[in-house]
């Protein structure tokens, strides 16, 4: 039998909490309570019971008690014992079904017959949701490597408190990659580490270190919007076409939040003419802006476009993370600050690192002082960008009147509808089991009142299905969509 860690030789002195109570002395309650720990699965089959020293010492009985105790349980078929492999729980004993207190009998679903299997919750067939990427694709072999030698080589104060700013291996990590991939300028001095970009937001409004009003592009996460709300910030849409965010739109607010890299969710980067245009405004107000860092890797048929942040690292605040690059489960992000707003954030965030693992952290600057990260972009630029290929192709042969955008970055498509067709297309996508967004989801609750023009359409990721799961998604996909 394979052994997990857990049941493996090594966990000679393998902790054990057992209520050692009721009559008949210790041995009898020895007996009892070991019976009701496997009983109640809380001992699984083919655990490795402590040595009888080991147990005695733990619970201030003799040895012989345990002893006897296993010798009885083995005798009673619920431990076996053998030469070299040590006392273990029996194979093939179910565990009692678990018993709400004070219940005399298990709890049933409402509906449920006596023998018959609960129903699961059934999830969609066939995920097309934005912001997902691919969670197989996680270099697990490359970052278990670098975790190994961040933990074999960090220095004692790693298993510390840590500096709110991050560990310095991270910031100079950070430095040098931002201003190669991305034109990044900064030094260390200025990078404060957080847990992604909704911390981020929290640290600079929820801390205060920023205040509204802030405008906003009139697209985008609801979540991002609701959080700012939260910390007392009015949030103004600015209109979007072609060439991003209409920044001529701006007015008296104390700062914007946008997506130049990639518009989320509409595509496409903020035009030249348009970033030089927000950092004179920037600078002529004495506002900031908030840059988020949205599917900055991921291009596919345009060249790079650098980050607003090198116009003037004084009048923006970059935010970029690895949720879409490497995971979401990976809980690290960066902030990018102009100096006047270091301290503030610091001070926001406490004098003890308590979101961003400094074990990750060192992780993450051994992934990218070697190269990994890098590799591993360009290893998923090349799979997202053969996805997104046969999501097109499918739809230019299946769906041919709807048109396709936003497709030259990023790891999601924008469909457009017929105007008044998109509510009815999410519901007809529901019933075949397909999960995706309609554009209306990610439209702000003020823009009909500002004016700005409301398209119909989808949000269609394509970056987590499963490579297998793939073409049967696309081809539900392409059932969802009305007649032209």
């Amino acid at each position: 039998m394979s052994e997990s860690w857990v049941n493996s030789a090594e966990r000679i002195g393998t902790d054990l909490h057992l209520e050692l109570s009721g009559p008949g002395g210790r041995r009898a309650a020895l007996i009892r309570a070991l019976r009701d720990a496997v009983r109640s699965g809380r001992l699984a089959p083919g655990t490795r019971l402590p040595p009888y020293r080991s147990l005695a010492a733990d619970l201030g009985v003799a040895r012989n008690t345990v002893a006897d105790a296993y010798a009885e349980l083995v005798a009673e078929g619920w431990l076996t014992a053998r030469q070299g492999s040590g006392t273990r729980v029996a194979m093939g004993i179910p565990p009692t079904p678990f018993r709400q207190w004070g219940s005399a009998v298990p709890p049933r679903h409402a509906g449920n017959t006596p023998g018959r299997t609960p129903p699961r919750a059934r999830g969609p067939r066939h995920d097309l949701r934005q912001g997902t990427p691919d969670v197989s694709g996680f270099p697990r072999a490359d970052w278990l490597a670098s975790y190994r030698r961040a933990v074999q080589q960090a220095p004692n104060e790693v298993f510390g408190p840590g500096d709110p700013a991050g560990r310095i291996e991270l910031r100079e990590a950070l430095a040098e990659y931002l201003a190669r991939a991305r034109g990044v300028r900064c030094d260390p001095g200025r990078i404060v580490i957080c847990s992604g970009f909704a911390h981020a937001l929290r640290l600079l409004f929820e801390g205060r270190v920023l205040r509204g009003p802030l405008a906003v592009e009139a697209y985008g996460l609801p979540f991002h919007r609701e959080l700012l709300t939260g910390a007392g910030v009015r949030t103004v849409p600015l209109p979007l076409d072609e060439h991003g965010a209409r920044v001529d739109r701006l007015s008296r607010e104390r700062g914007v939040l946008l997506t130049p890299a990639h518009q989320f969710p509409t595509g496409g980067p903020l035009h030249a003419s348009r970033r030089a245009a927000v950092i004179d405004w920037a600078r002529a107000r004495g506002a900031v802006i908030v840059e988020d860092d949205y599917d900055g890797e991921f291009r596919y048929d345009r060249k790079p476009v650098g980050a607003v942040q090198g116009l003037d690292p004084e009048r923006v605040i970059f935010i970029g993370s690895v949720s879409k690059s490497l995971s979401p489960a990976v809980r690290l992000g960066w902030m990018v600050l102009p100096e006047e707003y270091v301290e503030g954030v610091l001070a926001a965030k406490g004098e003890r690192e308590a979101w961003a693992s400094l074990l990750d952290q060192l992780c993450l600057a051994d992934f990218l002082t070697r190269g990994s990260y890098d590799r591993h972009v360009r290893r998923m630029r090349q799979r997202y960008r053969g996805r997104r290929d046969r999501l097109v192709a499918a739809l230019a042969e299946r769906a041919p009147h709807i048109e396709v955008t936003g497709v030259a970055a990023g790891l999601h498509a924008v469909l457009r509808l017929p105007p008044g067709t998109e509510a009815a297309t999410v519901a007809r996508a529901e019933q075949l089991g397909v999960a995706l967004d309609g554009l209306a989801a990610f439209r702000h609750p003020e823009a009909v009142e500002r004016a700005v023009p409301a398209h119909d359409g989808l949000v269609v990721g394509y970056a987590a299905p499963s490579e297998h799961a793939y073409t049967a998604a696309l081809d539900a996909l392409c059932a969802t969509f009305p007649d032209p």
